[in-house]
């Protein structure tokens, strides 16, 4: 890539609906020259890093994998990434001319439904799992100052979702 890539990082915790508005955003057309994509589709395994002294290099790697993907394209990826946490990765992508971070939340009453509601191969329905999504979900809620912008998808629908947030990433200057 000799371009310099604008990104976007939708964070959210696991259950909150990044996948699914990622999805919405790619299918309705609603960022016509962007490449969006998530954690979950770049083939990389959190298993093979869960429990590993390389943990956190899950992230690293997928945006790695992401940027590959989007080619010249900005990118907004979507991924369980605190702007705290892309901060200390950062150095690691030159490629990267600005970031901006959205944070979305949701209740944590609808976190915990959601996750419930994921098959069994997903392996989301262990209690401290759900209470360690629900307390990032928190943590986005407390630290607003930390995210461009912020939103709380409790009330609105996919669509209305992927709208509001595709809107916010128009109207700002990558």
């Amino acid at each position: 890539m000799n371009m310099k890539t604008p990104l976007v990082i939708l964070s959210a915790a696991c259950g909150v609906g990044k996948t699914t508005i990622q999805n919405a955003l790619r299918d309705l057309n609603l960022l016509p020259g962007y490449a969006c994509l998530g954690s979950d589709e770049m083939g990389i395994n959190w298993w093979d890093y869960a429990g590993t002294p390389h943990a956190a290099d899950y992230t690293k790697d997928c945006l790695a994998a992401a940027l590959d993907r989007a080619g010249d394209r900005p990118l907004v990826f979507c991924a369980c990434v605190a702007p705290p946490d892309f901060r200390e990765m950062r150095p690691a992508f030159p490629q990267i001319s600005s970031v901006r971070h959205i944070g979305m939340t949701c209740s944590n009453e609808e976190v915990r439904r959601r996750l419930l509601a994921r098959p069994p191969e997903r392996m989301c329905s262990d209690e401290a799992f759900i209470l360690s999504q629900i307390e990032y979900n928190q943590w986005i809620r407390e630290h607003p100052d930390e995210y461009a912008f912020s939103l709380d998808n409790t009330p609105y629908s996919i669509q209305e979702t992927a709208e509001i947030i595709a809107d916010f990433i128009l109207r700002t200057e990558l």
